[in-house]
């Protein structure tokens, strides 16, 4: 397949877009255009940052903005923000991507997946997750109308998972605690494991996608460091940083006692909260860790090790990574940023930053 030059992001301002655009542009290799709301946000300057990153200001619920941007590229990496829009929102302008990327002449579009839990589940709704089963079914679709369209536009699919980021960062699902001077995660997981990656990796993983376009078209590239189960995960915190931890496994009436406020509420804020459709921010997260619990979720780690042999293999090595950083740089350790007054001021997540109430 033709290879592409540059590269319309929508996402990119998001924790998995930044080391995405990072891993495009850094060494010259691509330009990205690149979507946003604001380009003068601390985030965007980040990305400006990185090199050559141009930016097209708007959203991607607007047909004539989609339009402009994949036309001014030749390939696409979509990534959208189904906490932002919601499930159905969030499947209508996926579809809407791909079908004005064909008709404006992108060479090779990677969509920003998550699993299709419902189906991987056996369709049992315990498991249901709206911004999973929102993303999954759309990737599901790519890779279908790929099988007539791959000779004229190809199509890969990025399908990631929790961040291991999000399990040491306020206002996540996984946030954890201190507790009587222990770091604890007190979550409804039982023996099960979360399937986390690492932020760092994705830009690599993404490259190589691009960079590899007649291997990856029509491929669906599942991502993950390890199955991450959270006593495993807090007995590497405690080798690594020397300080206490541990995991409590909690029922889901305990998990979400303290979200009182916003359980009822739309998981996608945005989202319509009269229409049956929408999922509650409850009914998500209770798919959303069965799936965890009962290790629904499969990577094959082997292609990982195949495609970047550097990958970060483990939360104990990512936690190692990180204390060299710090020790270099003189920033926080994990153990220090962990601390009430540190924790508060490092959301990873561009909802967190956004408090919720991000523009469509």
């Amino acid at each position: 397949m033709t290879s592409v030059s540059r590269i319309f992001v929508i996402g990119a301002t998001g924790a998995q877009g930044l080391p995405v655009v990072h891993g495009l542009v850094a060494d010259g290799r691509y330009s990205v255009l690149a979507l946003t709301r604001d380009a003068g946000s601390a985030r965007a300057r980040a990305l400006a940052a990185m090199g050559d990153v141009s930016f097209l200001e708007g959203s991607f619920a607007d047909e004539a903005i989609l339009r402009e941007g994949l036309r001014a590229c030749d390939g696409a990496f979509v990534n959208i923000d189904g906490f932002n829009a919601g499930e159905k929102t969030e499947m209508y302008w996926a579809i809407r991507c791909y079908e004005i990327a064909i008709e404006e002449g992108v060479k090779f579009f990677v969509y920003g997946n998550l699993d299709y839990t419902l189906k991987k589940a056996g369709y049992r709704s315990t498991f249901r997750t709206g911004h999973y089963d929102g993303k999954g079914r759309i990737g599901e679709w790519i890779l279908e109308q790929n099988r007539s369209n791959g000779d004229r536009m190809g199509a890969a699919l990025f399908t990631t998972g929790p961040y291991i980021e999000m399990a040491f960062s306020a206002q996540t699902p996984m946030t954890p605690r201190m507790e009587d001077g222990v770091l604890t995660w007190r979550v409804p997981l039982g023996a099960g494991a979360v399937v986390h990656v690492a932020l760092k990796d994705c830009g690599h993983y993404v490259r190589w996608l691009f960079d590899n376009p007649d291997r990856a078209n029509g491929m669906d590239l599942e991502v993950a460091i390890e199955h991450v189960r959270y006593a495993d995960l807090a007995a590497a915190f405690e080798r690594v940083t020397g300080h206490p931890a541990r995991f409590v496994d909690t029922d889901l009436d305990t998990y979400f006692a303290p979200l009182q406020a916003i359980a009822a509420l739309p998981a996608g804020y945005n989202a319509d909260p009269n229409d049956k459709a929408t999922m509650s921010f409850r009914d998500n997260f209770t798919g959303f860790w069965n799936q965890w619990k009962y290790d629904v979720i499969q990577r094959d780690y082997a292609l990982l090790d195949e495609i970047h042999p550097n990958r970060i293999r483990s939360a104990e090595e990512w936690m190692r990574r990180e204390e060299q950083r710090a020790k270099e740089a003189g920033t926080l350790t994990l153990w220090e940023r962990m601390q009430p007054e540190n924790l508060s001021k490092r959301p990873i997540l561009k909802l967190s930053e956004d408090h919720r109430r991000g523009a469509l």
